[in-house]
């Protein structure tokens, strides 16, 4: 049986006295047309891992479908898009001008693969130097240009698959299947970022040399949405305060073990996202 791992006292312990803005705010630059269940997602996950605040930056074009059907407790930010509906460069000023108001950034989820969203992508990574979780197509954006990893200061935490991670770093996909702990290590040292490289036992490591195994989780997590469900809780643990490495350890754990949960409920077949979105509190619970 699988010994429970105790989270942080920083995550479960709360003053009487405090308040939203102890706890984070987090701006999430997701979604485009016919994904925006990614952002979505990524934001339930995050209130419900208890960020204080979650703003989704998203394309105006899909920020009524998304107001109809967020989590009430999350705010959007409608941005700049091109006339297929992906977030356009001109987003940008709009974006640096927000970022002052976080203190966690989220980019990524559901973004699609567009020209200029990738070039905003790159920019906004550029411009600032807040704890960033890079997932999905952020990760892609930076495909041929790892300067900017290499170059930039702040804590990020990148959360590639396997496929994502051979393709940003221009290595063999079978090589990175066979060697996960090491290639991890590897680019995670040389890139000074947080890697969650995610699949059967997530491996996760940090510049510093650290590496942890993950042993939670099930096959039934393999369905759609479910990183940018653990993108959420990373975000959420930065946002509470804990550094790039313990925010994705423990955010890795609970979120394999909402998962185990779920699928306790659901069976793994009939496991989605959403359902490791409702067992986090539970995950938690336990780990308490």
């Amino acid at each position: 049986m699988l010994k429970l791992m105790r989270l942080p006292a920083r995550l479960l312990l709360r003053k009487a006295d405090s308040h939203k803005g102890d706890y984070g705010h987090i701006l999430i630059i997701a979604g485009s047309a016919g994904f925006s269940g990614a952002a979505l997602l990524c934001a339930a996950s995050a209130i419900r891992s208890g960020a204080g605040l979650v703003t989704l930056g998203l394309p105006k074009g899909i920020n009524l479908a998304i107001t109809r059907n967020k989590p009430k407790e999350v705010m959007t930010l409608p941005l700049a898009q091109t006339a297929e509906g992906f977030l356009s460069k001109g987003a940008f000023i709009q974006i640096r001008d927000f970022l002052k108001k976080i203190d966690v950034l989220i980019i990524g989820p559901g973004l699609g693969n567009n020209k200029s969203t990738y070039a905003l992508v790159r920019k906004i990574i550029k411009a600032q130097t807040l704890p960033t979780v890079i997932d999905a197509d952020g990760i892609n954006a930076l495909c041929k240009n790892l300067a900017i990893l290499k170059n930039h200061k702040g804590e990020f935490i990148l959360t590639p698959h396997e496929k994502e991670f051979a393709r940003l770093f221009g290595i063999g996909i079978g090589f990175v299947k066979k060697n996960r702990k090491l290639v991890a290590k590897r680019y995670s040292k040389y890139y000074n970022s947080t890697i969650i490289l995610k699949g059967h036992n997530s491996t996760v490591t940090s510049a510093m040399g650290q590496c942890y195994i993950n042993k939670t989780g099930n096959p039934g997590m393999a369905t759609a949405g479910s990183g940018d469900v653990l993108s959420g809780i990373v975000g959420a643990f930065l946002a509470q305060g804990l550094d790039s490495f313990m925010a994705a350890k423990y955010a890795t754990y609970v979120h394999g073990l909402a998962g185990d949960i779920a699928a306790k409920d659901k069976t793994q077949m009939g496991l989605i996202a959403s359902d490791i979105i409702e067992h986090i509190p539970d995950a938690i619970k336990k780990c308490s």
